[in-house]
């Protein structure tokens, strides 16, 4: 009994197996062994709840596994909110998670945060795996069919994970040999039954040859995967495709695409509270510049910049600079940034050289006041961040919060601050080449002006770090730093700020003003730069307001990494005017001005007086106005046309096809005599139908037909018989017998003899009449009249 049910359950214990391990190659993305587990338990549950009912019909198991499905992604939604650090009553995770559960799994930065909206659809999709392959290997004893379930779903996990993390050999081979092990003892479980009489001896042979030939293909299958791996692998050169470069990530507002238009702002109220800050560990003293005298462990610890990012401009354009970033959703644990242009260890030192400087781990509590937009400000590359939902763009290491920022959210961020040995700094260089482009670009007119000054400033500068450090002083020497100038960063705004009177307003500026003329400059002198958004931090915790916000630049260097660099003035330190030598030149004329010879008195005659005519205000000639006025008239014209054409059809579908029988024949009757009117024959009113009948036939004989025609024209039909039924209906069931005199076919009879009288009639007239046969407005005057019986005009007489 037991070894039958072991039987029974073989199949859909593979099914399980098979979907564990699609959960186990997707767990390659995600942080923690969290998914791996919850989808374990959904294969195991579906398979259990397949099997458990199995006694029961398919349209009873279907909905109580539905239920437990509901009820255990119910549980897996509360499991992954408490080890994720997310908020919120179950009601909310599950709307949030059945809204987000296909955006955020395809949009989320790996490695992958096992949260609710993470794990909800891995989940959903290994139950209905499970489920289905368990249904077809129990109830249908298709166990070849129940492994494709599974098969799919692995399928459907290797492309999500795509090029995101290492290949492991084991895992496929080991969905292999399972899945050849439930075509296995499917097998043995549908043919061993199915036989009855066979005796032990008989079904243990059919058993052990069964188990051969299963040995026997695995190997050969083996063998050839053996020879054919080698050469796909050698023709297989590209990594797998990633599905999530064709999702979009989330968009920035404006005011985030380009915080430095905030600057002015900021500058303008010092006393505004942005944030407050609280230092955990780590940040044991303020950030310098990268042109300060080095402290005396610089060699042991290096040169950490502990000032809170909230942006990194890459892009200038000539007009602005602006965030080009590609933020993608994350969880509490965030990936490395990677390493710049020009360094071969990422910016953190892992895996780096043994004498690169060591990194400073960073953690602080921020929790926000008055702090505008999405933008979340964190230390240079944050590792971990709890609290808040974010999304990141590792490029950058910037973070952004799901949703606008309000007072009182408060996250606590983890950063690992790389450190910059400012020794290496006098004799580096700066990398070159397509991936540092982006870092050199000036937009597509560069004043001339501006290009002669970097030239000026970098003369005689041996190295990028001698040009950046001869820059950076300049512009610190140079002006002056005001919180009431104006915002704005394009080449029109650099030029009044670089050169300027003083007495107008210009050399002085806000931090975006000195950091973009830097940056700016720099590239103009073959330095890759960008542009930094930020805020200064106190040594320990404490508020952060509005006078803490500045910008500043940077500069790469290889084998170094980014470099900050400070042109911002010394407090209290009048600038010094800018030589004249630094200034533009004006632009001498192309050619001497030429004198103008007065003209010849002897050959100057004056002009000719002007006339009232000649000023008089040119109107249109008549030829327009003609033209116009007949032009109005033909559309007229041709509108009054078509109108009559429209009335004439409308008016005919009503007669023929709308109406009872009875009234259908008098309509037929009616289109009788409009034709005759458009013949110009139009019968007198007092004739009665039979008269009318004799004088249309009358008058169809006597119109003339048309001269040298193609074909013969068509005989007009006798109405005798559409005048007794007109009779007929006239005396409401006379002759013929009927209610009302007529029925379906007699209706239709009298549609067709109208239609075709008219149509004879019309074909004897000459080519202009017959032009003017459907425009005629004359029927539309035409009023309606009931034919006379024959009893009414017995009566007249």
């Amino acid at each position: 009994m037991v070894s039958r049910v072991l039987q029974r359950l073989s199949v859909p214990l593979v099914v399980s197996g098979l979907v564990a391990l699609a959960g186990l190659s997707l767990g390659r993305v995600y942080n923690g062994p969290l998914l791996v587990q919850l989808v374990a338990g959904a294969a195991l549950g579906s398979v259990l709840v397949s099997a458990g009912l199995r006694r029961l019909p398919g349209w009873v198991v279907a909905p109580v596994s539905v239920a437990a499905l509901t009820a255990y992604a119910l549980c897996a939604i509360m499991i992954a909110a408490y080890a994720g650090g997310v908020g919120g009553d179950l009601p909310t995770l599950t709307i949030d998670a059945v809204r987000n559960v296909v955006p955020r799994l395809l949009t989320a930065l790996i490695p992958v945060e096992a949260q609710p909206d993470t794990v909800l659809g891995p989940v959903i999709l290994a139950w209905l795996a499970g489920f289905a392959g368990a249904e077809l290997a129990a109830r249908a004893r298709r166990s070849a069919v129940a492994l494709v379930p599974p098969t799919l779903l692995y399928v459907g996990a290797l492309v999500l994970v795509g090029p995101n993390a290492d290949v492991v050999g084991w895992q496929p081979l080991a969905f292999a040999a399972l899945a050849a092990l439930g075509l296995v003892m499917g097998g043995a479980t549908s043919t061993a039954p199915g036989l009855p009489g066979i005796g032990v001896r008989v079904r243990t042979t059919l058993r052990l040859r069964t188990a051969t030939g299963f040995a026997v293909g695995l190997v050969a299958v083996l063998a050839v995967v053996a020879v054919v791996a080698p050469l796909i692998a050698r023709a297989v050169d590209r990594a797998p495709i990633d599905p999530r470069r064709y999702v979009e990530p989330p968009r920035l507002d404006v005011p985030d695409q380009n915080p430095l238009i905030r600057i002015s702002g900021w500058a303008a109220n010092p006393d505004q509270l942005l944030f407050e800050v609280t230092v955990l560990r780590g940040a044991d003293r303020p950030a310098q510049s990268a042109a300060a005298p080095a402290p005396d462990d610089a060699v042991d610890r290096g040169f950490y910049d502990t000032r809170l990012r909230l942006a990194v401009l890459s892009d200038w354009d000539g007009v602005t600079w602006h965030v080009d970033a590609d933020y993608r959703n994350a969880g509490r644990v965030l990936p490395p940034v990677p390493a710049p242009p020009g360094l071969t260890s990422d910016a953190t030192g892992v895996d780096g050289p043994s004498d690169t400087p060591p990194t400073l781990t960073i953690e602080e509590r921020i929790t926000v006041a008055e702090l505008p937009g999405r933008l979340l400000p964190a230390v240079s590359a944050p590792s971990r961040v709890d609290g808040v939902r974010v999304a990141y763009d590792q490029a950058t290491g910037t973070l952004l919060h799901a949703v606008p920022l309000g007072p009182g959210v408060t996250y606590t961020v983890t950063s690992v601050n790389p450190s910059v040995d400012v020794n290496l700094l006098p004799a580096s260089d700066v990398p070159s080449g397509p991936t540092v482009a982006r870092y050199l670009a000036v937009g597509d007119t560069v004043p001339a002006d501006l290009s002669r000054l970097a030239e000026q400033i970098s003369t005689g500068e041996s190295s990028p770090y001698l040009r950046a450090l001869a820059l950076e002083t300049f512009i610190a020497e140079h002006y002056r730093y005001a919180v009431d100038a104006p915002s704005g960063h394009a080449y029109p705004n650099l030029r009044f700020f670089l050169f300027d009177d003083p007495r107008a307003g210009g050399q002085q500026g806000t931090s975006e003003q000195f950091a973009t003329a830097f940056a700016t400059l720099g590239r103009l002198m073959g330095l890759p730069t960008r542009v930094v958004v930020g805020f200064r931090t106190p040594a320990g915790s404490g508020p952060i307001t509005a006078a803490d916000a500045l910008a500043w630049p940077e500069v790469l260097f290889t084998g170094i990494g980014w470099v900050a660099f400070d042109p911002l003035p010394e407090a209290d330190t009048p600038p010094r005017p800018l030589e004249d030598e630094f200034l533009p030149k004006p632009t001498p004329p192309s050619s001497p001005p030429t004198s103008v010879e007065p003209p010849d008195e002897s050959t100057w005659s004056a002009p000719p007086p002007r006339t009232e005519a000649a000023v008089a205000p040119a109107g249109p000639g008549v030829g327009v106005v003609a033209g116009g006025v007949g032009g109005g008239l033909l559309t007229l014209l041709a509108l009054f046309l078509v109108l009559v054409v429209l009335l004439r059809a409308v008016r005919r579908r009503s007669r023929l096809d709308r109406g009872s029988p009875p009234q259908r024949v008098l309509g037929a009757w009616d289109e009788i005599l409009d034709t005759l009117a458009l013949a110009g024959s139009a019968p007198p009113a007092y004739l009665a139908a039979a008269e009318v009948a004799a004088y249309a036939a009358e008058v169809a004989d006597a119109t003339p037909g048309r001269r040298h025609a193609r074909r013969p024209r068509p005989a007009a039909p006798p109405l005798d018989d559409l005048a007794e039924k007109v009779n007929a209906v006239g005396f409401a069931g006379g002759t013929s017998g009927l209610p009302g005199g007529a029925d379906e076919m007699t209706a239709h009879a009298a549609k067709a003899q109208a239609i075709e009288f008219a149509r004879a009639l019309r074909a004897r007239r000459s080519w202009w009449r017959r032009l003017l046969w459907r425009v005629d407005p004359r029927p539309l005057r035409r009023r309606h009249r009931p034919p006379p019986t024959l009893a009414s005009h017995s009566r007249r007489s």
